[in-house]
């Protein structure tokens, strides 16, 4: 059975149906191909679950420290399978929202196996997809345009196997029934300071081994350096420098344990698990790019500003053309891709410029350059710097950990760079994002009126640091 549309995309996470629900708003008839659920990644096994255990593991925090706040509450414990249904019940629902939109904006979605075919005699040109259905029959979908959006999978260490019990990634450890007492978490990137936070809230004793000298290599060093910190406070223990020698993992008396290199030297951990979460790579296998003459860099879709491949007319966005691996940056790429196919002109956001996120305790936000890559660029540089301790509402909400760290240039006053670290600066990370897009300088971001008693006044007194005129400090 052959089907024709103006558009079909690859993949059904947040960068495919993103992309899905413009083109279909201006007008093109769509179809999503997806073997799965629809909502990817982000929705199933990544952002969205990792949260909901994060804010449970927030709420059991607070109440085993309420005292700390006047009140005294007694025989408080963990339902972990509560925690994992009120989990499953978020994810559940936005699926069902998404499945909504997709008929709300007449997008046929055909659950299967999608494989790109080359110029046949149902098409002149590359793109065509053949769909291998769940009764075994083969469908055939042609399109003016093509979107690729087949999202990424965790990472593995090569001779350290995935077993699912013992040592995991980030998919099977959202699948936990029952805590493990102790965990060692290989990477200190995104995804395994998320998930050291939300265990050692949940009373999980956490180690975390990290081959870079510092967490967060990605971050600008002084974010580093507090969260690093904060950490040790919590009794998170960080071991940084060290490379895991895969070979060494042994499983005794139910417990992994490995080694791991430091300045020269192994050294062995034990733990009752292994999380390992060292990034992602990009699905490019069996979808079919051999019929195509799209090329690969690095493991990931070569594409333009656009978001166009070497062929014109196939597009790929989110996590398989690589970059910052976001969802929100995976949505804007798939409007971005959807807009152009349309004939319009689509602002393409330069990737420095993209808000990135770590929803831990403490949270860690950041858009523009670091401090140290500002200076590489040539930038003479000058900064402003605002602790959340002298701010009034973070005292009230308990949790003064942390600061906000402008960097702008000397010269131009541009501001380069907005790193910040402490409670729920991940809410407030857009107004630096806006502040990029309209190249706003700090004085005038300062002048903005925060409302008080806000967490956001950290980033206004930040600003007007800059030039030395903070009035908290």
């Amino acid at each position: 059975m052959t089907k024709s549309y103006d558009i079909v995309v690859l993949g059904g996470g947040i960068g495919g149906y993103t992309a899905a629900i413009r083109a279909a708003q201006l007008g093109k008839s769509v179809a999503i191909v997806e073997k799965g659920k629809l909502g990817g990644t982000c929705l199933h096994s990544g952002c969205i679950p990792s949260k909901a255990l994060l804010r449970s593991a927030e709420v059991f925090s607070t109440m085993l420290h309420s005292e700390d706040y006047g009140i005294e509450a007694s025989n408080v414990s963990l339902n972990f399978f509560k925690v994992q249904e009120r989990k499953q019940k978020i994810v559940d629902q936005l699926h069902k929202g998404v499945q909504y939109l997709m008929k709300k904006n007449k997008i046929d979605v055909i659950e299967g196996i999608g494989r790109i075919i080359g110029p046949s005699i149902f098409s002149p040109k590359s793109g065509a997809i053949a769909v291998e259905l769940a009764n075994g029959e083969i469908e055939t979908l042609l399109s003016e345009n093509l979107i690729i959006a087949t999202g990424s999978r965790p990472r593995t260490l090569p001779g350290l196997e995935i077993d699912g019990k013992y040592i995991m990634t980030s998919d099977e450890a959202l699948q936990l029934e029952t805590l493990p007492k102790s965990i060692l978490i290989i990477g200190g990137g995104v995804i395994g300071l998320e998930w050291a936070s939300l265990l050692n809230d949940f009373g999980v004793e956490v180690t975390v081994i990290e081959y870079e000298s510092r967490l967060v290599p990605l971050e600008d060093e002084e974010i580093s350096k507090e969260l690093e910190r904060i950490f040790k406070k919590r009794k998170i223990k960080v071991i940084t420098s060290a490379k895991v020698l895969a070979d060494s993992v042994k499983i005794i008396d139910e417990k992994v344990q490995l080694q791991a290199e430091l300045k020269g030297e192994p050294v062995q951990y034990e733990a009752e698990k292994v999380l390992v979460s060292v990034g992602r790579l990009a699905n490019i296998e069996n979808i079919g790019l051999e019929s195509t003459d799209i090329k690969l860099e690095r493991g990931v879709i070569r594409v333009n500003t656009m978001m166009q491949t070497s062929e014109s007319h196939i597009y790929a966005v989110g996590d398989v053309i690589g970059g910052l691996q976001l969802a929100h940056a995976a949505g804007h790429e798939g409007i971005t891709a959807a807009e152009h196919i349309a004939g319009l002109h689509p602002h393409a956001n330069a990737a420095h410029l993209t808000p990135r996120c770590i929803y831990s305790r403490p949270e860690i936000a950041s858009v523009g350059w670091t401090e140290k890559q500002a200076r590489e660029r040539g930038h003479e540089v000058k900064i402003g710097k605002f602790n959340f301790k002298a701010i009034g509402k973070a005292l009230v909400y308990g949790d003064t950990d942390g600061f906000v760290k402008v960097i702008a240039d000397q010269k131009t006053n541009d501001i380069l760079g907005v790193h910040m670290i402490g409670p729920h600066v991940t809410d407030f990370i857009s107004e630096a994002a806006l502040a990029h897009v309209l190249e706003a300088t700090p004085w005038e971001v300062g002048q903005t009126i925060h409302p008080h008693p806000t967490l956001s006044e950290a980033l206004g007194e930040a600003m007007l640091a800059v030039d030395g005129k903070a009035i908290g400090m």
